[in-house]
């Protein structure tokens, strides 16, 4: 019970601190976006040790990944947060005139930011520029299965931040269920479909908004047209991409790759030597390679090499070790697709590979499962790309790399269907927190007081008329038609 007095406590001190307009100006928004780059430069050392500690990340990874982007994205903020909030005016018919309109840029309010464990800093921290940028207050909601990383950030964040306008609550499954009884003016999720579910049930029960950022099973599409030397460079691609981003622990990762028969061969060759060129003979000592999370994650991966099916069509890898965390990068070719390996997102270091006879099989076979995230496409045959732009439908589309468009700030970054639902990074950040609220000025002005006859045909044909040439305006201010 005091937890929750506690909580409830909390929730009224940020409401109250929105209410009182303290969020809303250009100077509260660039001091907080300030703040917060001063304590990813002033704690790095401490950041790297904690993304160390949780997921076995090597310092290079950890600014690649984590910081980095966020100092990217906090300068790109600072940069353009005072355009994004002025007004936009727009024109109007000369039915309104006199009058003007724009469309002002409103904070939605208190919002409630769920992490995950995988990218445990960047995914609480990124949503949360979008918060501060809109003006809005925030509670953040760390992933427990990242527990120094969601510790670091209690700690952190109230010697950096206004503690009156962002808040940390840590927890795990009863403090989330606690969350979401509240009422909350917008809700921002990244994790898995299942709880995406959950929550989007939750926010229902007060018409709550939501962005979902899920997963979904992201494919490779990888054509035979490709010069050796571009099929070196798909493959070194695909593996930097697949294991040397939390060792494909990661929503954008690559699930399976499309191929035809007669290259599958040649391509699982080029990805064993990237593996080996990356990360060493001795993987299980390798340092440029994540742990598996937790014990949980460990065991359901093991899991899906245990089906008989799948286990026949490991090529490359498939080695563990429980004391470590550590599961060897594993190519299979060829597995079942009726197992759990390809109806669910792997979200680990196991890539399979799927042949068909023509490449151009891959948009029916993408087609026939759930939309991803991500669609990667390596090609240089121009009507392929456009069969994957007109015939699919994802998040996004890479075409001949993986994983970068993440880092476009002017590119949203978001799921379709059960790949999530809304967007954010730069400016889609920004409107993801940002109600465009229509504001009309209008000016009083004499109008004509004269009697007319009632409404008729002729009056209809000739409004219809008026529409149709937007001479509408003029008819109504001197014709006074309005009546």
């Amino acid at each position: 019970m005091a937890s929750l007095l506690a909580l409830r406590e909390d929730l009224k001190e940020l409401r109250q601190t929105f209410r009182s307009g303290a969020t809303r100006s250009v100077k509260w928004r660039k001091a907080q976006l300030q703040s917060l780059h001063r304590l990813l430069t002033e704690q790095e050392d401490q950041i790297f040790a904690v993304l160390h500690e949780d997921l076995g990340k090597h310092p290079v990874e950890s600014f690649r990944d984590e910081v980095g982007v966020l100092l990217k994205s906090l300068k790109y903020s600072l940069t353009h947060v005072e355009k994004w909030m002025a007004p936009k005016r727009h024109q109007l018919p000369l039915a309104f005139f006199p009058a003007t309109a724009e469309v002002l840029p409103e904070p939605l309010g208190l919002v409630l930011i769920f992490s995950a464990w995988n990218f445990p800093l960047a995914l609480s921290l990124e949503p949360l520029i979008g918060t501060i940028s809109a003006g809005c207050t925030a509670v953040i909601k760390p992933s427990e299965h990242a527990p120094a990383t969601s510790s670091f950030l209690a700690r952190a964040i109230p010697k950096y931040m206004d503690t009156k306008a962002i808040k940390v609550i840590e927890g795990g499954i009863p403090v989330a269920e606690q969350l979401l009884q509240e009422k909350w003016d917008k809700i921002f999720f990244t994790g898995s479909i299942q709880v995406g579910r959950i929550i989007m049930s939750a926010a229902a029960k007060h018409l709550t908004p939501v962005t979902l950022e899920l997963g979904g099973t992201c494919p490779a599409v990888v054509d035979s047209g490709l010069s050796s030397s571009d099929r070196e460079m798909a493959a070194k691609r695909i593996s930097s991409a697949k294991w040397g981003c939390c060792n494909g622990q990661a929503c954008l990762a690559v699930d399976y790759i499309l191929v035809e028969e007669k290259l599958a061969s040649n391509l699982i060759d080029l990805l064993k030597q990237s593996i080996k060129r990356n990360y060493g003979e001795n993987l299980a000592e390798s340092k440029g390679i994540a742990k598996i999370v937790n014990k949980h994650h460990f065991k359901r991966l093991c899991s899906l090499l245990e089906d008989p099916g799948v286990s026949a069509s490991v090529v490359h890898g498939g080695s563990v070790d429980e004391e470590k965390l550590f599961i060897e990068p594993t190519i299979l070719l060829d597995p079942p697709l009726s197992s759990e390996l390809m109806t669910e997102e792997i979200f680990g270091p196991l890539l399979p590979i799927v042949t068909l006879k023509k490449i151009q099989e891959s948009i029916e076979f993408i087609n026939s499962r759930p939309k991803p995230l991500a669609i990667y496409v390596f090609t240089k045959d121009e009507k392929l790309k456009r069969r994957v732009l007109s015939e699919t439908s994802s998040g996004s589309v890479t075409f001949n790399d993986v994983l970068l468009h993440y880092l476009a700030d002017k590119l949203p970054f978001g799921g379709v269907g059960e790949s999530g639902i809304g967007s954010y990074h730069g400016k889609f950040s920004f409107d993801t927190f940002t109600h465009e609220k229509a504001v009309l000025r209008r000016h009083f002005f004499m109008e004509p007081q004269a009697r007319y006859p009632p409404w008729n045909d002729f009056k209809l044909k000739f409004i219809r008329l008026m529409y149709r040439f937007d001479y509408l305006g003029v008819l109504l201010l001197f014709l006074g038609l309005k009546r």
